[in-house]
């Protein structure tokens, strides 16, 4: 149940972020907003990590898989392409198409095992759900 609530958190954050960087980028620029966003980000994960205990930092930089220290690069693309899909689309519209979008690309690494997640089994119930939430997205955006 925790992680339900997690996930509809993060969910409504993230939607409320992207209309506070879309308004920002608009009195400022697209690259001075997602510089500004992530710059605020790295203050917050200092103080959260200052906080909570000082666990290991130097150890990221040992990890085999030297990719997956990308995520910030990543975020700052994230960033930028959400505003800009905000901007296009309106807040619901695009939140509608990132959110299938995230499901649809994380199913296909769950299928195949990319970036070393187990890999999953094929089921013809998700390809469905699949399905069903690209219609929604046809209708919802039927004007």
């Amino acid at each position: 149940m925790f992680g339900v609530i997690m996930a509809l958190v993060s969910g409504a954050l993230m939607s409320i972020q992207g209309v506070f960087n879309t308004e920002l980028t608009k009195q400022s620029s697209i690259w001075a907003a997602a510089g500004f966003v992530q710059l605020t980000a790295l203050l917050t994960c200092i103080v959260a990590w200052y906080i909570t205990g000082r666990g290991e930092v130097a150890g990221m930089f040992q990890i085999e898989k030297k990719y997956m220290l990308l995520g910030g690069v990543i975020g700052a693309f994230i960033t930028i392409t959400v505003i800009k899909s905000m901007d296009f689309l309106g807040p619901a519209k695009a939140v509608m198409i990132i959110v299938v979008s995230q499901l649809a690309v994380a199913y296909l690494i769950e299928l195949f095992g990319l970036f070393g997640i187990e890999k999953s089994v094929f089921e013809w119930k998700k390809a469905l759900g699949m399905a069903l939430a690209i219609t929604g997205i046809v209708i919802f955006k039927w004007d």
